[in-house]
């Protein structure tokens, strides 16, 4: 899937619910996923929900999440080499509306 087609799905993230991604160990993905695997999160979503881009304070990458993107396909659940990432249904449980299909 082209990460063009984020808006395709509908889903739809109110800014002032609770995040639906959530990182089990916060460190981990800088100190173990970024140099033994390459960083597969920025890799695997294909909505570009993770992204490792530099610390402001320090210049190091830094694993960022872009919850507002999320598809809810679980990819992030099933394929994280450590399973750090914590995937639960968003609040209202709206999930993807594919209306072309």
């Amino acid at each position: 899937m082209s990460r063009c087609a984020v808006a395709l799905p509908g889903t739809n993230h109110d800014h002032d619910q609770p995040p639906h991604l959530v990182l089990g160990n916060e460190g981990l993905p800088e100190v173990v996923n970024l140099p033994q695997y390459g960083g597969p999160e920025a890799k695997y979503c294909p909505a570009g929900v993770y992204e490792y881009a530099a610390d402001e304070a320090t210049g190091r990458p830094r694993l960022q999440i872009n919850a507002q993107n999320c598809l809810h396909c679980k990819a992030c659940s099933i394929k994280d080499p450590r399973q750090n990432i914590k995937w639960t249904v968003p609040e209202g449980g709206g999930g993807p509306s594919y209306t072309i299909m």
